[in-house]
């Protein structure tokens, strides 16, 4: 097969996964609490939970990438400028989605976020959201810059990993010292 088509095959995979991702965050959402009280599963779940959130980013900006390369926009003046500049868009890229995550979770938590409450959820939040944070850096600049390979993804999933272990951790000190 051609790169235009293998192109758009990745974008119609793209959509489709994207659905099936959105299914898979009302899922999660809605047993979160009960598989917050294993933390081995809590672990594992909000591992999976982030692996297939970093992989629908690598595919979607793969995707993006070889729209670029293969010249889909043509009649557009700066469709290179993310690729140009890969690190600053990863920068902003994943500050956006962590702080997003972080009101979402709030919300699901607190049925709403006040004013009030929002300097101390994010300072709870801020070690997960770093190292989380870091890791869909890593995975938009190296997809932009077309450098990811096996053993940099490896390392981003490692990442989630790490983080999902620090976010159940956080998770289960909050409710020992909540009660």
């Amino acid at each position: 097969m051609d790169a235009k088509k293998n192109t758009v095959i990745l974008g119609l995979a793209f959509v489709i996964l994207l659905g099936l991702s959105y299914a898979e965050n009302q899922f999660f959402f809605t047993i979160l609490g009960d598989v917050l009280q294993n933390q081995f599963l809590a672990v594992g779940m909000l591992f999976l939970h982030n692996v297939l959130v970093v992989s629908m980013i690598l595919i979607g900006m793969t995707f993006y990438v070889n729209l670029v390369v293969f010249n889909f926009f043509k009649r557009e003046k700066h469709a290179d400028v993310v690729i140009s500049h890969p690190g600053i868009f990863a920068a902003v890229f994943a500050c956006m989605i962590v702080f997003l995550s972080i009101l979402r979770g709030a919300t699901l938590i607190n049925g709403g976020v006040t004013l009030e409450t929002l300097p101390l959820i994010l300072l709870v939040s801020a070690p997960v959201g770093i190292i989380e944070g870091y890791g869909i850096y890593l995975t938009i600049k190296k997809t932009l810059s077309r450098t990811m390979t096996m053993k940099a993804l490896a390392y981003i999933y490692g990442v989630f990993l790490l983080a999902s272990v620090v976010e159940v951790g956080f998770i289960h000190l909050l409710t020992t010292f909540a009660t």
